[in-house]
């Protein structure tokens, strides 16, 4: 892949990769950002699956909400399938911390409470 090589950097000329689309709106506005005051800002506009989804935004309050429910827990099934979830040593290892945690938070905040009632009954006799 390397030995094949774009007709138009042969001639030492870079501008052709600088004009390129990365597909990355935020490359683009760096690159925009950081050029000469000669080059043109681009302007970011939706895409068309951006102006669908609008769209048919419209149409999703109606109709069946049988349908519209089913159509939500597939959606959700679908997003709990790409879940990493963790394995057994790792649970019990983030619920060790967090038990610890909790137990130090309490601790400190009796304390913190006990310290203000003795400094009030000082205080205040």
């Amino acid at each position: 892949m390397s030995d094949e090589r774009d007709p138009r950097h042969e001639d030492g000329d870079d501008t052709a990769a600088v004009a390129r689309p990365s597909g990355k709106r935020s490359a683009r506005r760096s690159r925009a950002a950081s050029s000469s005051a000669a080059s043109v800002a681009t302007i970011d506009r939706p895409a068309a699956s951006a102006k669908a989804t609008k769209q048919s935004g419209k149409k999703s309050g109606t109709g069946n909400p049988f349908k519209r429910l089913m159509k939500f827990l597939k959606e959700v099934i679908a997003e709990l399938r790409k879940v990493i979830w963790p394995n057994r040593k790792q649970m019990i290892t983030y619920t060790t911390v967090v038990l610890v945690f909790v137990i130090f938070m309490v601790a400190f905040i009796s304390g913190l409470d006990l310290a203000f009632i003795k400094g009030v009954n000082w205080l205040f006799g």
